[in-house]
Parts: C-alpha cells; sequence; structure tokens
C-alpha cells in the first residue's frame, strides 16, 4: 500500500490518481472498441462518455457530502475533491442520469450504449479499486484474531495520506472487489460477442456486481448498517440492482424470442 507515488519537493503523484486515470482510460477505449462495433458514431461515444463522467463525479461527491457532512467545516471543503472523497454508487447515479439524457437527446440507442458501458464499467473499476487498496479508502472491518482469513488481512501503514485505521489487520475489501470486478469484466467481455439480444450485458452487470458489492458490504467498515435493518444503503441499492437486471434479461430475452 503505497499512497504517494512519486514526491518531488512539495509536488506528489498520488498512486490513486494514477490508477483513476488509468482506469478511466481502459473504460474510454474498451467502450469505444464496441461502440464501433455496435455501428455508434465516435464524436457520439466521446461525449457520452465525457458527460457520464462528468456527472458521476458531481453524484460521487454530491452523495459522499451527504453521507460524510461531519467532515466538512464550509463551502469550500465540498468543492475541494482533490482531498478525497467520492462515492461510487452516487456516481454510478449521477453518470446514470447524465447519460439517459444525453441518449434521449441524441436519439441514440439505449441498449446498445447500456451494453457498451456494462462491459466497460467492470474494467475502470478494476483499477479504481487498486487506487482505493493502495490510498487505505473503502477499507474493511478489523479481522478478529481468531479468523482464518487473518492471513490475508492488510495492514495500512502510518501514512498521512492513508485513509484506513493504521497497524491493524484488516478484511481486503478493496483487492477482493478489484478481482471480482475483473472477473466481471472478463465474463462480460467474452459474452458479449455471443449476446442474444441488446441490454442482455448491461443487465449481467447489474446483477454480478449488485451480488459482488451486497456481499463485500458485510466486510466492509466504510459504511455502518441502517438501525432495525441491519443493513447498509449500498447493500439496498444493489439489490435494487440484482433485482433491475434479473427483470431486463427476462423482459428482453421474452421480447426478442417473439420477434
Amino acid at each position: 500500500m503505497f499512497p504517494d507515488l512519486i514526491t518531488i519537493g512539495n509536488f506528489t503523484i498520488h498512486t490513486y490518481g494514477l490508477f483513476t486515470a488509468i482506469g478511466l482510460l481502459a473504460a474510454f477505449y474498451m467502450g469505444l472498441y464496441f461502440a464501433k462495433k455496435e455501428g455508434i458514431q465516435e464524436k457520439h461515444y466521446e461525449n457520452f462518455f465525457i458527460l457520464t463522467v462528468l456527472g458521476g463525479l458531481i453524484g460521487a461527491r454530491i452523495a459522499y457530502v451527504i453521507e460524510h457532512k461531519e467532515d466538512f467545516n464550509s463551502i469550500l471543503d465540498i468543492f475541494a475533491i482533490w482531498n478525497g472523497g467520492i462515492d461510487w454508487f452516487g456516481g454510478f447515479i449521477g453518470g446514470l442520469a447524465v447519460a439517459i439524457t444525453y441518449i434521449r437527446m441524441k436519439k441514440l440507442p439505449l441498449l446498445k450504449m447500456g451494453d457498451i458501458a456494462g462491459v466497460s464499467i467492470p474494467l475502470g473499476h478494476f483499477f479504481g479499486r487498486l487506487g482505493c487498496t493502495s490510498a487505505g479508502c473503502c477499507y474493511g472491518k478489523p479481522v478478529p484474531p481468531d479468523s482464518p482469513f487473518r492471513d490475508i488481512a492488510i495492514i495500512f501503514p502510518n501514512n498521512p495520506h492513508c485513509l484506513a485505521p493504521k497497524g491493524i489487520p484488516l478484511y481486503p475489501t478493496q483487492p477482493a472487489e478489484a478481482i471480482g470486478n475483473l472477473t466481471i469484466f472478463l465474463i462480460l467481455f467474452f459474452t458479449y460477442r455471443k449476446k442474444l439480444f441488446d441490454g442482455q450485458i448491461l443487465g449481467m452487470y447489474l446483477i454480478f456486481y449488485g451480488i459482488e458489492r451486497f456481499l463485500l458490504e458485510f466486510w466492509r467498515g466504510v459504511t455502518p448498517p441502517l438501525p432495525y435493518i441491519g443493513l447498509t444503503w449500498n447493500q439496498i441499492i444493489t439489490l435494487f440492482m440484482v433485482f433491475a437486471g434479473i427483470f431486463m434479461i427476462l423482459f428482453l430475452r421474452s421480447r426478442s424470442e417473439k420477434a
């Protein structure tokens, strides 16, 4: 875990930022590859990607501020995104809202664009979670001494730029999610070429990632569970993702068979 990649004087390149940039580039070019295969004009895809990322960043920051409002002392702190603090599900919702708006404005094929996003997101997210591992954000709960997971626990160093608790064995939630995202990407990548109907890839992504994140939330130490429910907000959202993905696949497959 190396939150600072390179430091020269007062200038520091943070590992998290580097992996985030790599993830965005990887997602962009993967999406471009499938956009060309789907017959989407490159300029439309580029605009779609840029606007979706911007919408995602805004949504991610708003969700983080709402969830961690005690960490902000002034209005300026809210806009200081370079100091860290974004929420993935907020980004997903913000990006989705912008993406749908742009698709409707330009009259692009909704389901094809959804499939392109579905195969691209987990690849970018894979690199993002590697960045989380380096920075210590999205860390896991402390591992009990008698747990069989003690041998694979992560102990973060005493670094001021590391967000996780220092010197405590924690569940390796970040690398676990990274591996899960890479696995999802590989499954969707090879399924894409043989997909039976438009929307299949997006539906599969919603199901796979929803299940993965729902289970990982039990190990994560960042978001506390809601009173009486015992589940986090993230788990509630992932349940909706899974049900939405199942409904999409069943409905769209039935429609394609009748066509």
